[in-house]
């Protein structure tokens, strides 16, 4: 029998394999966005605005490692399914064994970039100084569990790509729930403040990271070996071009959040609002939109596996049909998160935390505007990773750079120049609006060929 009918993805009904991967995988991205909403619960309540532009200030460093994660996370999942639907079974191990060993080469590198130049990084991250005693205890113990988070995060993937996706979600979920309690125990309780709430993070990280190392000694679709997890630039070129379209996107958002807080940070203090309370409402704003955007990315990761297996099985029909149904669930996704960030502003702000009424005041003003057509924001990701998945590397790099580098970085070192702090809100939707739009349009056309492709098979 060919790879094709043996394997689910390849003849099991679309609709019931999306299921099955998104679901565990959105539960994955949202315990993922947890960690870092988490811990600014508590440190909204326990240490103040102060804790949170702090949080916000160390977010690229997590952006940093995100981008790792998926750079071989994507391109190490997308390279094996791709290789499986093709029948080349040799091949596929050696992709998640060079992945994997990446993680902790890489995690360690920047675990030690982190600590050799925590201030200076900090200082370009737009720290202001009355900020910069929170984050620096903050950032200097998190960043020992950066070599966990990745391989946590990039381990999810790969188990994904095994057809485990429960196991993503209980390596995820399990360490989520450890990092809740932590939080509780050490922010609460025992008043640690900043350096309590790191420490409940990378044992949760740390946690999470095991359950992953496990999982790949007990591999199911192919049996892994000592060789396989050895770095060759054979296997890595191919899994760095596949995933580089997420992890450009990952980049782009730390040089974004970089840049912006540095405006928020300049403008701000030319505003009544100062310094600091810009960057703590930005940086609530964007970690609650983080958790809309968790949804919309672990639907799209859930389509991957399908997308990947049947392309390389040169079926385009069941391509476009996983394609299709991720489109339609990110849409309704975005509905609902538009019509919560437009009418409940200010609730959720209160979740972190209470602020002076100038904190409140930039807060609401920052949902309501920056996040104006999340009810589109779903095309870009999805997009984005559909290509990823079915080996076009470039058309994925250049959709996850539309919004962040492409439109939304002018944006913001343009238009406050214009509207002062103002135009840095407004930004945000200018910018979603025109990548939602080139999403659109590029998908068309990569529908139309594939119709094309169809006819000539």
């Amino acid at each position: 029998m060919s790879e094709e009918k043996n394997n689910p993805l390849g003849s099991a009904p679309v609709g019931k394999l999306m299921v099955k991967f998104a679901i565990p995988s959105i539960v994955a991205m949202l315990v993922g966005a947890l960690y870092n909403i988490v811990d600014q619960l508590f440190i909204g309540h326990a240490v103040g605005t102060l804790g949170n532009a702090a949080t916000n200030i160390a977010f690229p460093f997590t952006t940093s490692c995100l981008a790792l994660a998926l750079l071989f996370g994507i391109g190490g999942a997308s390279c094996f399914n791709l290789n499986l639907g093709r029948g080349n079974r040799e091949a596929a191990p050696y992709f998640v064994g060079n992945a994997a060993a990446m993680l902790i080469i890489s995690g360690t590198a920047l675990m030690i970039v982190a600590q050799v130049f925590l201030e200076p990084l900090l200082i370009l991250f737009g720290s202001p100084a009355d900020v910069m005693p929170y984050a620096e205890p903050y950032v200097r113990i998190t960043a020992i569990g950066f070599p966990f988070l990745l391989l946590g995060t990039c381990g999810g993937h790969l188990m994904r790509a095994d057809g485990s996706p429960k196991m993503t979600m209980i390596s995820n979920l399990t360490g989520a729930v450890i990092n809740v309690v932590l939080d509780a125990l050490f922010v609460l309780v025992f008043k640690w403040g900043m350096e309590g709430a790191a420490l409940a993070t990378i044992i949760g990280q740390f946690v999470s990271a095991c359950i992953v190392i496990r999982y790949l000694f007990h591999y199911k679709t192919v049996k892994l070996e000592k060789k396989h997890f050895l770095p060759s630039f054979t296997y890595l070129k191919d899994i760095m071009a596949i995933g580089m379209g997420s992890f450009f996107n990952q980049l782009a958002m730390m040089l974004v959040q970089i840049v912006l807080n540095n405006s928020l940070k300049h403008y701000g203090a030319l505003s009544a609002y100062g310094e600091s309370i810009p960057i703590a409402c930005t940086g609530i704003v964007m970690k609650v939109n983080q958790i809309f955007f968790s949804v919309i990315i672990g639907i799209a990761q859930g389509s991957q596996p399908v997308e990947s297996f049947n392309y390389g099985a040169k079926n385009y029909k069941r391509v476009r049909e996983a394609y299709r149904l991720a489109a339609m669930a990110g849409g309704a996704i975005s509905i609902c998160s538009f019509i919560l960030f437009q009418t409940m502003p200010r609730q959720l702000l209160s979740l972190f935390g209470e602020g002076t009424a100038e904190y409140f005041e930039f807060g609401v003003k920052t949902f309501r505007v920056m996040l104006f057509f999340t009810w589109l924001n779903f095309m870009q990701p999805i997009t984005s990773t559909f290509f990823t998945s079915i080996g076009k590397a470039i058309k994925g790099v250049f959709l996850s750079m539309t919004r962040q580098i492409i439109f939304l970085l002018p944006l913001i070192l343009f238009l406050p120049t214009l509207w002062g702090i103002d135009g840095i809100l407004v930004a945000g939707p200018i910018a979603d609006c025109m990548a939602g739009v080139a999403a659109i349009i590029m998908v068309a056309f990569e529908f139309r060929n594939m119709k094309k492709e169809e006819l000539n098979c």
